[in-house]
């Protein structure tokens, strides 16, 4: 699809950004297997350590990974300049954004050649994506957790009206799991799937064993 054309991979499904989950090794094994592995940017506490699981993350994969960075407003709000230069030097060539409008971030991202997907939750906020020169969205429907500014539009409202109104290509989140939920994003017009909670039951994972087991067992 236009997803694995623009990053560079065998399978148009990306890893969900997830807090306290998304390390090296998840981001790694995902990669590994022909996905988009993503390395959560705000879990790691300094641009420092950033840089440091970047560069443990390129010794356990040769493939494309990336680095999902949410700009939320805060009191005090993290080293955004620092997260993004650790990105950069790093030679990571793809970063998930979030949160606030990414645009005074993109010209530093570009110039390193860097393709920036930006996570929306609706379609205006798409068309935005689009006009400021993300690369890229993710079109997250009701189903999606773990983000704010749900419009609660669920994905079979959501994505066919993404698909009519974007150029840029775009990925569908929220109740991702499996084969028939790839060719079901496809079918409504995105070009790949972004999954979280399910890469939570993984080995990789660093995630309790019984949470795991409740996950597979769910009904």
């Amino acid at each position: 699809t236009r997803i694995t054309e623009l990053f560079g991979v065998e399978h148009p499904i990306m890893q969900g950004g997830m807090h306290y989950v998304g390390f090296a090794e998840l981001a790694a094994a995902v990669s590994n297997a022909g996905g988009v592995g993503i390395i959560t940017g705000l879990t790691q506490r300094t641009p420092e350590l950033l840089a440091k699981e970047i560069a443990r993350c390129k010794e356990m994969t040769d493939k494309p990974f990336g680095v999902n960075l949410t700009f939320l407003p805060s009191v005090t709000p993290p080293d955004y300049p620092g997260y993004v230069k650790a990105i950069i030097d790093g030679g990571v060539k793809i970063v998930e954004t979030a949160g606030n409008n990414p645009q005074k971030w993109l010209p530093s991202l570009k110039e390193a050649g860097i393709r920036v997907i930006h996570k929306c939750t609706s379609v205006r906020h798409a068309l935005k994506a689009e006009a400021i020169g993300c690369d890229a969205v993710s079109v997250d429907g009701f189903e999606c957790g773990g983000h704010p500014g749900e419009d609660d539009v669920p994905n079979f409202i959501l994505l066919p009206r993404a698909a009519e109104e974007l150029k840029i290509p775009f990925l569908a989140p929220g109740g991702m799991a499996d084969g028939r939920s790839l060719v079901a994003a496809l079918a409504l017009g995105a070009d790949g799937m972004n999954m979280g909670t399910r890469f939570i039951a993984t080995k990789e994972a660093p995630v309790h064993e019984n949470v795991k087991k409740a996950i597979v067992a769910a009904s």
